[in-house]
């Protein structure tokens, strides 16, 4: 297999390109050297998905069995619009890499493949979908965003030519979110640790090597479709995965449970300050069956808890992001929430 990778220098896009490496394939990658560097191995080719000089240079590298997008997070879906324009005539098949959010009705309800996508159209600019500075509802600008990219590749490539991946969190070696990283720093400094929720409450995240296994499988064997990328429902929880965080970094903490109403009555931020927790009914409900009879295999969170610890411990560091600074209660506010449970 001969393979484009949209990206290829962090996270996803360097898995999706390590793996491919490690399956004797022949990787290029397409990126603007501003994050990282690919896999030793991986052939980079130099150029900006906005310029559309740049998008002419990268067709002339092809012709490619498969693209895989896995730096679209920030273009509009006009931008991955042109691009596939130029590489529909010099690629086979095109996995897009989308996510959860493209769902109306997420994180509120629970998922599967036919639920409602969000409106965005193929050829809609950056600005598409802002929501206004009073709006109290859901927000959905990213949402329409990466909707209207996979309509803007389906569009270009048909259905039958095109896989899109719809991950929930992805965590694992190399995560610059900084979710699991804030969580096994934080039980590495032991003492009595704030737990979010029940530590029963069913969790979905995915290992960022599972999701790039996948995308190439997709690749390789799929004549097209649409997939939920997450862990299976019930198999994971957030006391299992507060555990493994404890025996990674050598058991030093011990837990203390707050309940939703507490943590909401303490203005608490769901999903930054204490990460994954999250009350909505649909955040950990998604429907990921598909993908598992298509061949997703997703390993132990503590597998992904361990192997993140190393990678840090080994001197990971993962590209420079602002979401990063966005994770993690601070020390007096969390004192503050123990002592209430305590008292």
């Amino acid at each position: 297999m001969k393979i484009c990778v949209l990206g290829g220098s962090w996270f996803l896009g360097k898995a999706v390109a390590q793996e491919a490496l490690d399956r004797g394939w022949s990787v290029s990658a397409f990126n603007r050297g501003r994050s990282g560097a690919p896999p030793t191995g991986t052939r980079t080719i130099r150029g900006d998905r906005t310029v559309q000089e740049d998008l002419r240079q990268l067709a002339q590298e092809a012709p490619w069995d498969a693209v895989i997008d896995t730096s679209a997070s920030e273009l509009a879906p006009r931008d991955v619009l042109a691009g596939a324009k130029m590489l529909e005539p010099v690629a086979k098949t095109y996995v897009y890499i989308s996510t959860v959010n493209a769902y109306r009705g997420w994180p509120s309800e629970p998922l599967s493949e036919s639920s409602e996508v969000l409106d965005g159209p193929a050829d809609a600019d950056i600005n598409y979908g802002r929501l206004p500075a009073n709006w109290a509802g859901p927000d959905w600008y990213y949402g329409r965003q990466k909707a209207g990219a996979e309509r803007a590749v389906l569009q270009t490539f048909g259905a039958s030519r095109v896989s899109i991946l719809r991950p929930g969190v992805i965590l694992g070696p190399g995560e610059y979110v900084g979710r699991l990283p804030w969580w096994l720093r934080r039980t590495s400094k032991g003492g009595e640790i704030l737990a979010p929720g029940s530590p029963n409450r069913s969790i979905q995240p995915v290992d960022v090597r599972d999701v790039a296994s996948f995308a190439l499988d997709q690749a390789a064997y799929s004549g097209g479709g649409v997939f939920n990328v997450t862990a299976p429902v019930g198999r994971e929880t957030m006391g299992g995965f507060l555990s493994a965080c404890l025996d990674a970094t050598g058991r030093a903490g011990q837990l203390n449970w707050a309940s939703d109403k507490l943590l909401i009555e303490s203005g608490v931020e769901q999903w930054t300050e204490l990460p994954l927790w999250r009350t909505h009914a649909g955040v950990w409900s998604i429907d990921s069956s598909r993908a598992q009879a298509a061949g997703l295999l997703c390993r132990p969170l503590a597998e992904t808890v361990t192997d993140t610890w190393e990678w840090l411990q080994g001197g990971g560091v993962p590209v420079e992001h602002p979401r990063w600074a966005e994770h993690g209660i601070s020390v007096e506010k969390e004192r503050k929430i123990l002592a209430r449970l305590n008292s």
